[in-house]
């Protein structure tokens, strides 16, 4: 029998503000509404102000009687029209962190108020990046489960910069540090990890700040996970498996639950909650259907940056030469704030030049894209989301990580699963041609191509009804979740 939205254990969902984070906890929202629960899925004013904007997000946000959406204040007055898409991440990170905890507690005694219409929240899963939700829960009495949307690699290197920083290896003493070999330092003191350069760590690092936002952001919301009742990793054992293995000996029950984006395709075709989409900050633009489709199979590297990877125009030159003279044909995602300070127009030259083997778009569902017959490589940022729809969909990567656990991410990829190379960060046009050149038709890429479709099989095994992400869902559910 099914249970009204009166008597079923109500979620919910804390999300970052990020593009990335929301996507991966609406995915697993999505889930956990089709395992019978009532979900409030909650955003930040600053995203959802912009979801506003946006047709589709608009539509998603009216919900379904037991899939509801919320919003709380952050403090960040709203933008300018014309900045609209900026991205202050140091001061979004210190708003929210100060901003969004009365707000939250509030939301959350408004929603057991017996006159909320609402059942009585039963947990929180909140991102791990949002470690704001813990003193609300306390304060209720109430199971807070930490999402980690990044992967466990990335996890681990931030939660280790505090033993990092301890030794007195970082902040750097000087900026001469950046160039001078010392970042090719071999760090070998975090447990589970395959041996690591500084140069392969977070991004947030490389500061002489000892005070600086970020790199003390990323160690305070790593270590408030041990408050936690349970983590939820966003990847799966066979992937991460002695990094799992580290954690589970360090912080409360961990699940690995993922790749969350094969899970959300098990819902259901005649679940309600097929009926809305994805929240995206961008318009989606659907044209490259039509254009991908007109393609010879594996014939298009896809690329993108991500969400938050900002280039100089001197870089979107470099990477558009590199494009053009590769002789490949690409799908090229560009946002409207890919470039700081400058146009994201191309020149003519090169669009003459590649006239019929290039689209350009603002911006498209990355997952159906990577999962085109036609797409062979993905020159990507290396984000955690991005990582591991290329997984799931087989198809190698040439790297550029930017920002974050980017790095990390870059050095498992290239390094250990064996199914991607890194471009220089001093990017320039030629190894761009010649690193597309070989993934694309060298025989590097062919085995990188084969190793891919291996790791696609091995996520498809975790994430199938039965298989290990399920089983762990179905725990954290029993054990944790359904708990009064």
């Amino acid at each position: 029998m099914v249970m009204g939205c009166s008597t079923k254990a109500h979620l919910v969902c804390m999300a970052a503000p990020a593009q990335g984070h929301i996507n991966s906890m609406l995915n697993l929202a999505k889930v956990l509404h089709s395992k019978g629960f009532f979900i409030t899925f909650v955003n930040t004013e600053f995203v959802h102000r912009r979801f506003l904007r946006i047709p589709e997000a608009l539509s998603s946000l009216d919900g379904l009687p037991d899939f509801r959406f919320a919003s709380i204040p952050d403090g960040v007055p709203p933008a300018n029209d014309g900045d609209e898409h900026k991205q202050d991440i140091p001061n979004l990170s210190l708003a929210i962190k100060n901003n969004c905890p009365a707000p939250f507690l509030k939301l959350l005694s408004a929603m057991n108020d017996p006159n909320s219409g609402v059942p009585p929240v039963n947990c929180v899963i909140s991102d791990s990046f949002a470690s704001f939700t813990l003193d609300a829960t306390t304060k209720v009495g109430i199971p807070n489960v930490f999402y980690c949307a990044c992967s466990v690699c990335g996890f681990m290197d931030f939660y280790y910069c505090k033993e990092l920083m301890a030794r007195g290896i970082i902040p750097l003493k000087s900026e001469d540090d950046l160039t001078n070999g010392y970042l090719d330092t071999v760090i070998d003191c975090i447990p589970g990890m395959t041996e690591v350069r500084m140069r392969d760590l977070t991004s947030f690092i490389r500061t002489t700040n000892r005070d600086d936002i970020l790199l003390n952001h990323i160690i305070d919301e790593t270590h408030a996970s041990h408050r936690a009742t349970a983590m939820i990793f966003n990847s799966f054992s066979e992937l991460e498996s002695p990094l799992l293995n580290a954690c589970s000996s360090m912080l409360p029950p961990v699940f690995d639950i993922g790749p969350m984006c094969l899970l959300s395709q098990c819902i259901p075709n005649d679940s309600s909650i097929t009926s809305f989409g994805r929240l995206n900050l961008w318009k989606e633009d659907l044209g490259y259907v039509e254009w991908l489709d007109e393609k010879e199979p594996g014939s298009v590297l896809y690329v993108n940056f991500g969400s938050v990877t900002n280039l100089t125009s001197e870089q979107l030159l470099e990477f558009a030469w590199g494009l053009a003279n590769s002789g490949c044909a690409f799908l090229w995602a560009i946002r409207p704030d890919l470039v700081v300070g400058g146009t994201t127009l191309l020149p003519q030259e090169i669009s003459e030049m590649t006239k019929g083997r290039s689209f350009i778009s603002s911006w498209c569902p990355q997952q159906k894209v990577l999962s085109h017959a036609a797409v062979g490589g993905f020159l990507t940022h290396c984000g955690w989301n991005s990582t591991t729809e290329s997984i799931c969909a087989g198809v190698p990567m040439i790297c550029w990580p930017f920002f974050a656990d980017q790095q990390i991410n870059c050095r498992y990829i290239c390094s250990v699963w064996g199914i991607g190379m890194e471009i220089n960060e001093d990017v320039k046009r030629e190894e761009v041609a010649r690193l597309i050149e070989e993934l694309m038709r060298g025989q590097k890429g062919k085995e990188m191509k084969k190793k891919a479709m291996e790791w696609k099989e091995k996520a498809f095994e975790a994430a199938k009804p039965g298989g290990g992400s399920w089983i762990n869902l179905e725990r954290i559910i029993k054990e944790i979740i359904s708990k009064e």
